[in-house]
């Protein structure tokens, strides 16, 4: 357990923790790496609301935060995704675009938008919509993980190798165990959100480059994010 917790917390965030290998059928821990990053930033976000602080810089403080956290891997991922499967015209041209360190306009677009989306929704649906969100997205990269060959002979995604069915299922009940005593009836909706957003950049990725990158699991976790912040902030 703690070894799983060890390469949860070492591969999705910045926080000091002794990283360790991957085990593929460790995914479970996913969820826990959201909560905890969730949690910090949302009591930033409640900190700040608190002093007074109007609900938009309130936000775009626990973003930052979130985005410290993790050290942008997630916000990478989704540039490079935007760049190469979108910039590129085959797919050894869209797997070279997306290895390459510079962002294009693709990826500096896609990123702006997706800030502006989660920023708008996290004014409306406050602290406890961003952990609701940073678990179920986290549980969410899974789907691609598993269902997806490997794009690449190399790469973190192949290092990390490919979790069973029945990882899956772990890691998506230790994500809807952590959030039920706050999301409560709300998962009726997150759930088939955040499942169609991992489905919908898994089918991309199938698509485009035939398989699944650490770019391809970070973009899914920003859209998943996006899809249950759309959600929360529409219940409110």
């Amino acid at each position: 357990m703690f070894k799983a917790l060890r390469a949860a917390f070492g591969l999705l965030t910045r926080l000091p923790v002794r990283p360790a290998p991957l085990d593929p059928e460790a995914v479970w821990a996913f969820p826990l790496a959201g909560l905890v990053v969730g949690a910090i930033a949302a009591l930033v976000q409640g900190a700040a609301l608190a002093l007074g602080l109007p609900a938009g810089p309130a936000a775009a403080l626990a973003l930052t935060v979130l985005i410290l956290l993790t050290g942008g891997l997630h916000e990478d991922g989704l540039a490079d995704c935007a760049d190469g499967l979108w910039g590129g015209f085959e797919r050894a041209g869209r797997l070279e675009i997306m290895r390459d360190s510079r962002v294009g306009s693709y990826g500096v677009l896609a990123i702006g938008t997706m800030l502006l989306i989660r920023w708008s929704c996290l004014v409306v649906a406050g602290p406890w919509g961003l952990v609701i969100a940073a678990v179920l997205s986290r549980a969410t990269m899974v789907w691609p993980m598993s269902r997806l060959p490997h794009a690449r002979e190399d790469g973190l995604a192949r290092l990390s190798g490919r979790p069973s069915g029945r990882a899956m299922a772990l890691t998506a009940g230790v994500a809807v165990l952590l959030v039920l005593p706050l999301a409560g009836w709300s998962l009726i909706w997150l759930l088939p959100a955040v499942a169609l957003a991992g489905h919908c950049a898994a089918m991309i990725a199938r698509a485009k480059i035939g398989g699944q990158t650490g770019d391809i699991l970070g973009g899914t976790q920003q859209l998943a994010e996006m899809a249950a912040l759309l959600v929360l902030a529409t219940l409110v």
